[in-house]
């Protein structure tokens, strides 16, 4: 009898503990968005690079056409949204890229590659019927981790 009410009690305090840390929804975020004094995008809901701890969450960066030229486009952008937090490719931990035409991105992936100095991320590559841009052919997220320091 003794054992069961222990068990009980233990229950009791385990559950409070589990309930106290479920409210604590106070994450830091740091945001950046371009020239935006907002930091975030209202019309669309989305920010171009959100900071939690060490961790930069980069939104898709978009091009018209899969070229070298619009390669470079997406990811110059990328690196002005790396920068923003002092990053720089070799930060970078996990590629998403989505694309219209995944055949013209192989063709034309050394563009992207010249960014990463050899040093590439994790990456997954989708081709998909159309991007939220009705004009977009690419789109390209990352995920950066920052030196703790």
């Amino acid at each position: 009898m003794n054992n069961n009410k222990y068990i009980i009690a233990l229950t009791l305090i385990l559950l409070n503990s589990i309930s106290l840390m479920a409210q604590k929804n106070d994450i830091e975020k740091e945001k950046w968005h371009w020239d935006n004094q907002l930091k975030q995008d209202t019309t669309a809901g989305y920010v171009q690079v959100i900071k939690v701890d060490n961790v930069l969450y980069i939104s898709g960066a978009v091009a018209t056409e899969v070229t070298p030229d619009g390669i470079t486009n997406v990811y110059r952008a990328l690196e002005s949204s790396l920068k923003s937090f002092g990053a720089t490719f070799q930060n970078v931990v996990k590629e998403n890229l989505y694309t219209t035409d995944i055949e013209a991105m192989k063709k034309y992936n050394y563009s992207r590659k010249l960014f990463y100095k050899r040093d590439f991320p994790a990456a997954t590559w989708v081709q998909v019927s159309r991007l939220y841009m009705s004009d977009a052919k690419l789109e390209v997220e990352l995920i950066a981790h920052l030196n703790n320091n």
